[in-house]
Parts: structure tokens; sequence; C-alpha cells
């Protein structure tokens, strides 16, 4: 586990020591802010993104794809290792906003590893070796898109998918389920440390720019949003200790889910950083899928 915290540390550090910059910049180069995608050095280079193989995982390919709008995306495809416990599941995930997929294949090696799915790690345009520059509308885009992808290849035509977002990817999430939760195949959502809206984290994360939050344009509104899932189960896992994303963000969006089953989890100890790290997270995951999917055979406690 402190090896997969080292992997992490690296793209959440540089998210953190945005908060010192101005609040002009907050208006001008507010893509930049929001969306640091050549944090840490070398993010966007081949020899920047880790591949799975780096950290023993041999079933997997490294995907290209197009979207609609001309962009050419990244993404791992990681196929079980366990295939005694291997099932008809795919986990759709979505990272936070620095650093790259390659930072996240931990996280994927413990999932694939104890629940026994394929998972699916998208890359956003204009983030590690996708084209194009983000946005909300791009990547929303970027995260439809790939759905698709796994709904349409023969591998995965038939899985069901639970979709992980850990926090600008928790909004993303929670945007692409509440837009296809009538299709049958969304089995559940998994939230790590999200927020209601950018505009509502920009007194916390951007201090200096909280009298101008009404100029940024980039709004991952979840709180308008979550409500409007209603048949999709949804996890909910918050450090109480998230020096980014306050806590009551995680909080408010519990309150207003309306979704036919929600699950809270908390973490003490947990920063923006480290929940993952903190005793019993995957064992939440695990159990969570463990009973969407009727009580089949995955591993024991992590």
């Amino acid at each position: 586990m402190a090896n997969l915290i080292s992997w992490l540390r690296i793209p959440f550090l540089a998210s953190s020591g945005l908060a010192a910059l101005g609040s002009g910049l907050l208006y001008w180069k507010q893509n930049e802010i929001i969306y640091p995608r050549n944090l840490p050095l070398g993010a966007r280079t081949e020899e920047g993104v880790p591949r799975p193989d780096r950290f023993g995982i041999s079933d997997y390919e490294d995907v290209r794809f197009p979207t609609p709008d001309g962009e050419t995306l990244s993404a791992f495809f990681i196929r079980p290792s366990n295939k005694r416990i291997a099932k008809k599941l795919t986990i759709l995930m979505f990272h936070g906003n620095a650093g790259n997929i390659g930072h996240r294949v931990p996280i994927a090696k413990v999932l694939e590893e104890h629940i026994g799915c394929n998972v699916f790690m998208l890359e956003y345009r204009g983030y590690g070796l996708s084209t194009g520059t983000p946005d909300e509308d791009g990547i929303n885009i970027d995260a439809q898109t790939a759905l698709d992808y796994i709904r349409h290849q023969e591998e995965t035509r038939n899985d069901k998918i639970i979709v992980y977002g850990e926090s600008i990817g928790g909004a993303c999430a929670i945007r692409l389920v509440a837009n296809n939760q009538d299709a049958g195949d969304m089995l559940g959502l998994v939230l790590l440390n999200t927020f209601t809206s950018i505009r509502k984290l920009i007194p916390s994360a951007f201090p200096p720019a909280k009298y101008i939050a009404f100029m940024c344009h980039q709004y991952w509104n979840s709180e308008e949003v979550l409500p409007e899932i209603t048949k999709v189960p949804i996890l909910f896992m918050s450090g109480l200790r998230d020096e980014i994303v306050p806590p009551s963000h995680m909080k408010e969006l519990y309150a207003s889910c309306r979704t036919t089953k929600k699950i809270w989890r908390d973490f003490p100890n947990g920063t923006h950083n480290e929940t993952l790290a903190q005793p019993y997270f995957f064992d939440y995951i695990v159990h969570f899928v463990r009973e969407l999917f009727g009580g089949q055979s995955m591993e024991a406690r992590i």
C-alpha cells in the first residue's frame, strides 16, 4: 500500500499547490488551473505515463480510439489476473484533475485482483497521450465515448459496468451515469472525494479567487445532476481530513441522492491524497460490488 501512495501523491500534490495562484488567473487561465494536465513534469510524454506492466500486470491493452469531435483518446484496458473469480464486469475509471492514468494503475491492480473484473482506465483529452485540450464539455464527450467503446467491443459488450470517479472524475462519473442509467448495464457508481460544483469549491481550493467564483465557466454542477440518478446504487467514500475538497461537499451530495440504494463510508484520517490508503477502503468497494453482483466469489479481505 505504501508503494501505491507514493505513485498517487505526485499528481495530487500538484493539485493542492494551485490554491496559491491569483484571482486574475482564475478567469484568464482557469482551464490551466482546473486541468493541470502537465503536472507532474513529463506527464504528457511516453516516458511519463507508467504502463501496467511496470506494476506486474501482463494481461492488458494500450488502447486508442476516436471521439465524435475528432480527438484521439488513450486508455488502458486491464483484464482480471485471477481467472478463477473473473466475471462479466468492467469498472470504468475516471481519475482526478492532475497526472495521468499511469499514476492510478496501482488502484486498478487492487480492483482487478480482488474483484475479478476488467478495468478500463480512460485518459481525458489533453491528458497523458490523448490529444486535444480539456474542458467540461469535452471531458463529458470523452466519458460517453469510452462507455460506448466498452459497449461495442465483443469482449465487453455484455458486461455490467461500475463507474468509479475520484475528485473531478467523480463529477464526470455522475453526469455519465445520470445520462445512461436507463440502458440497463449500469450496475453501480463509486464516488471518492468529489465536490458539489467547481464554483462552490473555489473558496476552499482557490481562496484568493473566492470573490470572483461567479466568473468560472467550468461548472461541474454535481449537486444538480446527482439527484437525477434514481436507478443506480451509489457508494460515497469521503476522507474527513480532505484538504482540497471539504468533506461537507460529499455530505451534501449524499443528502441530495435519491437513488434506490446509497451507502456512506467515511475515513477519519483520510486526506485527499490518501483516503484510499485507509483501512477497509478497498474492502468497502469489494463488498459493494459483491452485493450488486449477487454474492459471487471474490477475494477475501484486502
